[in-house]
């Protein structure tokens, strides 16, 4: 299938690795010339030199804290005049709800909320003018399902999804359309993360974590991040532009819901 999208431009936030990796490797197969940005600067570089190239398309990489203001002005000078973003960010550490306080509820509302909202600000104008665009962010199952140890993001990414439902529906005349990727368990570093504190709360090893995890999914694993690349890239494509709004579950069915 063609994407349509040989020549556009991406920014993909926290790209490194992981599921937005997994988004800009999709989106350099379908020909389009990326920003990449993470904090880490050596991983960061060694993923936009491996994407040159398996792809050989244009990357450049851009080493900053998006969630401040300073790593957004950075990023956003590099994007300005993209056709796609995607927006993605580490969630924040999983805990009791009596241990939270405000300024842990501002880190998570800063990294999973805010952040995303500013490079909309700031790059969908742009899109709008131009008459085409996409927004994906990645957020999480836990919007549809709370998870009830990460209080932290079901609030922030919530909060996200709210804010997307009234946007999308304001921007899509102009031919701009955003959408939402809600992952569950891929085998990525989160789960890893995730998995070790299982591990460290049941007393078993991390590889027995991860088993009992992959038994609770239907699929019977964790996804990839070739698989979550692909579903962002279709939503990025010239066939995606009906698809206003969504809230679109990645999680191997252990989200259980009829609608």
């Amino acid at each position: 299938m063609d994407l349509g999208l040989a020549g556009k431009r991406a920014l993909v936030c926290a790209s490194s690795k992981g599921l937005g990796l997994g988004c800009a490797e999709a989106l350099a197969e379908a020909g389009v010339e990326l920003v990449m940005n993470a904090r880490g600067a050596e991983a960061l570089l060694a993923s936009a030199q491996s994407i040159r190239d398996a792809h050989g398309v244009n990357v450049e990489a851009i080493a900053a804290d998006v969630t401040t203001e300073a790593g957004q002005a950075k990023v956003i000078a590099a994007a300005e005049g993209v056709d796609i973003l995607v927006t993605n960010a580490g969630g924040p550490p999983p805990g009791l709800w009596s241990d939270w306080g405000r300024e842990d509820f501002i880190k998570a509302l800063d990294a999973n909320m805010l952040t995303p909202i500013a490079l909309i600000k700031a790059l969908v104008p742009g899109m709008m003018e131009r008459g085409w665009g996409r927004v994906v962010n990645i957020t999480s199952q836990s919007v549809k399902a709370p998870i009830p140890v990460l209080g932290l993001s079901n609030a922030a990414r919530t909060g996200l999804t709210g804010y997307v439902a009234g946007t999308s529906r304001q921007v899509a005349a102009q031919g701009v359309t955003i959408n939402n990727l809600l992952p569950g368990i891929h085998a990525t570093d989160r789960a890893v993360s995730l998995d070790t504190g299982v591990a460290q709360q049941q007393g078993i090893s991390l590889e027995q974590a991860a088993e009992q995890r992959a038994a609770s999914i239907p699929a019977g694993r964790y996804g990839t991040r070739q698989e979550f690349g692909a579903t962002c890239a279709f939503l990025c494509s010239q066939h995606a532009g009906f698809i206003i709004g969504q809230n679109i579950l990645l999680d191997g069915g252990a989200t259980n819901m009829t609608i």
